[in-house]
């Protein structure tokens, strides 16, 4: 019996098109229930399928505080996230909550 070979689910690649990027960051925030870490994690996977040296560039931090930022681990600052989303082409808007 063969043994079947895996490989660990990558959501960078998989996210091409920024109306890709868009659609998972949107996902994301629905699912994060105020988990500010959570969806630091998800611009971190859009940042991956980017290319992290050109967001962090881009954002004019250094790429290790881009990694520790969106590992997913801590929270970071709102001007960071801001900053990457800049970086990454998104912009953040607001919708009124339907309650």
């Amino acid at each position: 019996m063969s043994k079947t070979k895996t490989t660990r689910y990558d959501v960078a690649e998989h996210l091409r098109t920024p109306k890709e990027m868009a659609a998972y960051l949107e996902a994301c925030l629905e699912e994060a229930n105020g988990d500010a870490a959570f969806i630091a994690k998800a611009l971190g996977d859009i940042a991956r399928a980017k290319g992290m040296a050109q967001v962090a560039r881009d954002a004019g931090l250094s790429r290790e505080s881009l990694y520790k930022a969106l590992s997913g681990e801590r929270s970071p600052g709102f001007d960071t996230i801001l900053k990457v989303m800049a970086a990454l082409g998104l912009k953040l808007h607001a919708e009124a909550s339907h309650g």
